[in-house]
């Protein structure tokens, strides 16, 4: 790397586009299993209330029930601890929600309760990676909650109907374990093969000079996050079982392929990641026996509470954007100020840009989600059976949709959350749609403006602090390399905090070139720092002998613990 510092290049112009933000993408490969689980956890519950007569107490079931929307990325040991957090967060929320509204009928005191526990949900989640949808449900539930009519005698009542039902949807989020018990370890070891087989490819058919620079750094730092994934997704996993041991050495394979694509076999990473489906042997990936000896894992990895400081700015936002949402709404005389509430909660992404996408893609979503209310609430009205099932139909659709982009999953979403509120007796649907929209351009357009308001300085320094850290993994990595005998597992442990160091490096530029109101991020140090960490990763796999041996069938092992 060149000793000489290229100047910071200027900021980019601050543009709000609108090109691609709708644009539908690849569904989730496992969009089926949120949407089939939330089904069977909502379901029981609610027919059981119907036929009690009682579907006006199905809002506090279905909070337990939306907790089965969780953690579907994760091993089962690591999901069943997940869960449980979820649901007592889920828990705690409704808890806060249900005691204000039974101790004060101040709209604006509910509100900022509410706009309090959208930021605080906000950070822990973030924090905590818990992964898709984020706080968003848990806003919906305690958001909704502070404005149901309650008594503190009915508060321990309508908690324990959330409890039970959180019970089950843990139960039916757990229950494929019994069929495939290291289902998500094979998914996510696959989908780090695939990443890795698509940029060795298209690296070979550009004779890696085709395409941006910048443009291929990105691809590759992309397959790095989906490896970094990978390994996350195994070190949640307790013991290293002989399933998990087979499947490290196919993410070192991974790893490698991104490093050096032009010594990749794309068809050989591609065939194992076949041959992950279902339940029958792991593939040998034949790494030397030292390499295999010395897998130490992504240790570099922060915890949830080094990661609270950096999103401050977001708390504000959310805080700030959810309050002055709900007292818009509130001025405007709409009768369910949550619902601009919860829009606003929505918006929040890891940038300003992102959060104009989001913003972008809920309005439409909701305008759209309107008018299927419309053409759908003549055929819920016919019976309370009806409405029920009209939820479940929706319910389904939004995880089936919001994969491919946020704004289809609201198109089912929209409709699901006004059917919820004739749970408790049938609405006038006209007021009922003109309040949505309402609620959804005020959200939208005052939970926006809090995001530019509310500065992220931090985000700059981020980059700085993540170029630093890419920078000397490098360098520690290129001293031991130097070494004639260097120890093999020092040298694993450099090459894997390398690797991390240069996903980081990458995912903290792009959140930071997303920001306003700072300075010029240094974009080509970044795009260097890249170029010679990647150099030096290729480096150190050869010298560990990691490299793929193209003329040795593939063979498999049987990785049954």
């Amino acid at each position: 790397m060149s000793s000489t510092t290229p100047a910071p290049v200027s900021p980019p112009a601050r543009r709000l586009p609108l090109a691609g933000v709708l644009r539908v993408g690849r569904p989730s490969d496992i969009w089926f299993k949120p949407a089939l689980s939330v089904v069977a956890a909502i379901a029981p519950p609610s027919l059981t209330l119907l036929a009690l007569g009682r579907l006006d107490l199905a809002m506090y079931t279905m909070a337990g029930s939306l907790c089965a929307l969780y953690a579907h990325n994760r091993p089962y040991a690591a999901r069943a601890r997940a869960l449980v957090w979820v649901v007592l967060g889920m828990l705690g929320g409704l808890a806060v929600a249900l005691v204000a509204a039974s101790l004060t009928g101040s709209a604006v005191v509910l509100v900022t309760v509410g706009a309090l526990l959208a930021a605080a949900q906000k950070v822990l989640c973030d924090a905590t990676r818990v992964g898709p949808p984020g706080h968003v449900v848990l806003t919906f539930v305690s958001s909704a909650s502070l404005f149901a009519p309650q008594t503190l005698a009915q508060v321990p009542g309508h908690l324990a109907l959330a409890a039970a039902t959180g019970v089950w949807a843990w139960l039916v989020c757990m229950a494929p374990a019994l069929v495939r018990p290291h289902g998500p370890e094979r998914r996510a070891t696959a989908a780090a093969l695939k990443a890795a087989a698509a940029f060795a490819a298209t690296y070979a058919d550009t004779g890696g000079t085709g395409g941006a620079v910048e443009g291929r750094a990105r691809a590759r730092a992309a397959g790095y996050a989906i490896v970094q994934a990978a390994w996350q997704s195994l070190l949640s996993t307790g013991a290293r079982s002989r399933t998990r041991r087979a499947l490290e050495r196919l993410v070192v394979r991974a790893e490698v392929a991104l490093a050096a694509p032009t010594e990749a076999d794309a068809g050989r990473l591609r065939a194992w990641a076949d041959a992950l489906r279902g339940t029958g042997p792991v593939p040998q990936a034949g790494l030397p026996r030292a390499a295999a000896d010395e897998l130490l894992g992504v240790d570099t990895a922060r915890g949830p509470w080094a990661r609270l400081g950096p999103l401050t700015p977001l708390a504000a936002r959310t805080a700030l954007g959810c309050a002055l949402a709900g007292y818009a709404s509130l001025a405007l005389g709409v009768g369910r100020p949550y619902w601009a509430l919860v829009t606003a909660a929505s918006l929040y992404q890891a940038n300003i840009a992102l959060t104009w996408n989001r913003a972008v893609q809920r309005v439409v979503g909701n305008v759209v989600g309107v008018l299927v209310f419309a053409a759908v609430v003549p055929l819920a009205h016919l019976g309370r059976a009806a409405l029920v099932v009209c939820c479940l139909a929706f319910s389904f659709g939004a995880e089936l949709l919001i994969s491919r982009n946020y704004w289809l999953g609201s198109v089912c979403v929209t409709p699901m959350a006004l059917l919820v509120t004739e749970f408790a007796g049938y609405q006038k649907p006209g007021e009922l749609m003109t309040e949505r929209l309402v609620d959804t351009v005020v959200g939208a357009l005052v939970g926006f403006a809090a995001a530019v308001a509310v500065t992220n300085r931090r985000a700059g320094d981020r980059a700085e602090r993540a170029l630093t850290g890419a920078d000397r993994a490098r360098e520690r990595a290129a001293r031991l390399l130097a070494e004639p005998y260097a120890d093999a597992a020092a040298l694993e442990a450099a090459r894997r905090a390398l690797a991390v160091a240069l996903a980081d490096l990458r995912a903290t530029a792009d959140a930071a070139a997303g920001e306003w109101w700072q300075r010029a991020l240094p974009q080509e140090r970044v795009v260097l720092a890249e170029q010679s960490g990647h150099r030096t990763l290729a480096a150190t796999a050869r010298r560990q002998g990691l490299l793929p041996d193209r003329g040795t069938d593939t063979k498999t092992e049987d990785a049954r613990p």
